[in-house]
């Protein structure tokens, strides 16, 4: 933008983007196309960085790479998680003497994007000299100008593809990688080695190009078979959002020990309303839990988080908290005691009814509205809510499930 755009933009920053656009023809002396781009951009901010669309002067990316970027909350347990592991670097030199971060950590973000991840991670150290790396140059020429802005005095910012610059890339101490999800045709990938670059290949280079590498991965692949994908792999972190599953977040390592062949750290971390609640198990743990069944519902019931389904410890939740599971594939949990720091939902049982005529009948009679969750039942909610003539909403919950016995039930509840 030209300086004129760009003051433009300040002064409409609260104004109606489609209402700006309807009527450009009064400004031609104004790009109102790369105004609307920086007002789309915070508009997407405010939602999504709320702590960068507070600095004016920060320039946003077309809409694509807005969408695409982490936000806030995980940039932020992204920044957490890298000091922690630096921390413990610090902590796991055999002689005692410990990482030197006088010179300051070196962080590299291969792909750097928007560049939120890598200010984020940034933050969290005093001394802390980033390389940022990204193929496209317009997103390299908004870093440059955006990092002073947010408090990054140390960036190195080179344009190319990562696979081409990390041959010359120093050694790091932190390196962070976000492979592009979506193929030269544009179309959504989720296996690790349709994603650009293809980390399957380039694994080897990148531990020993740094001493911690943090992948991020897409929620919708199939964790197990990454895990078995990845060398050095040390942790593997799901992380959610307000209960919807947003990355996977692979920690590989050379020079982290060990945990043993199956003692890869699972970290199962739901963010709601800012405060961040995390579950550790192995993947040992996960693998070897054994739970109680019941086809008693209890006073309580829980449903794990998309975290722990995602990471699918949910027998090994279980055995921890000392509950029981109505089914080896329902998924839901019941107690006579409340269980107040549960990860997930919970709720209070006001009734267990009988999938059966008289209980369905009871069911039409008693509620009009209600949230309806359905876990290994033979109808979906839209076929249920159809036969019981129940609109969705209201203050009542219904889950809709099977019991260890085979049994079909719905149980009425309200959350505590």
């Amino acid at each position: 933008m030209t300086a004129k755009d760009f003051e433009f933009y300040i002064n409409h920053k609260d104004s109606d983007i489609d209402d700006l656009i309807l009527h450009a023809s009064r400004y031609p002396e104004i790009d109102m196309r790369a105004v609307a781009v920086q007002l789309k951009g915070r508009s997407i901010a405010l939602r999504k960085l709320p702590s960068w669309a507070s600095v004016d002067d920060v320039l946003y990316p077309e809409h694509i790479s807005m969408e695409q970027c982490s936000s806030e909350q995980t940039g932020r347990y992204k920044g957490e998680m890298a000091r922690r592991l630096y921390d413990s670097l610090l902590k796991s030199e055999k002689d005692g003497s410990g990482k030197s971060s006088l010179k300051g950590v070196g962080l590299a973000d291969l792909t750097g994007g928007f560049g939120v991840d890598a200010v984020m991670m940034y933050g969290n150290f005093d001394r802390c000299r980033l390389t940022f790396v990204e193929r496209n140059p317009d997103l390299c020429r908004l870093a440059t100008h955006n990092f002073p802005l947010l408090g990054v005095d140390c960036a190195d910012v080179r344009c190319g593809e990562c696979e081409s610059l990390l041959p010359d890339l120093d050694h790091q101490d932190i390196i962070f990688i976000d492979p592009a999800r979506r193929d030269v045709h544009g179309r959504k990938t989720v296996a690790l080695s349709d994603c650009l670059p293809d980390i399957t290949l380039i694994q080897d280079q990148l531990v020993s190009k740094g001493d911690i590498v943090i992948v991020k991965l897409s929620p919708m692949l199939d964790m197990r078979k990454a895990m078995a994908d990845l060398k050095c792999l040390r942790e593997m972190h799901v992380v959610s959002v307000e209960g919807e599953c947003k990355e996977l977040l692979a920690v590989l390592s050379s020079v982290i020990p060990e945990h043993g062949v199956d003692g890869v750290d699972i970290y199962c971390v739901n963010i709601m309303k800012g405060v961040t609640c995390s579950e550790h198990y192995t993947l040992d743990e996960i693998a070897g839990a054994v739970c109680e069944y019941t086809s008693v519902v209890g006073r309580y019931l829980y449903e794990p988080n998309a975290s722990i389904m995602k990471a699918n410890a949910q027998n090994a939740l279980a055995a921890v908290r000392g509950i029981a599971k109505l089914h080896p594939n329902s998924h839901l949990l019941t107690s006579d005691t409340k269980v107040e720091d549960f990860p997930g939902r919970r709720f209070e049982v006001i009734e267990v009814l009988d999938f059966s005529k008289k209980g369905q009948k009871a069911l039409v009679s008693n509620f009009k509205k209600a949230n309806i969750t359905v876990r290994n039942f033979p109808l979906s909610v839209a076929q249920l809510r159809k036969r019981l003539k129940i609109s969705e909403g209201g203050n009542d919950y219904l889950f809709a499930t099977t019991l260890a016995d085979n049994s079909l039930v719905i149980i009425v509840c309200k959350p505590f």
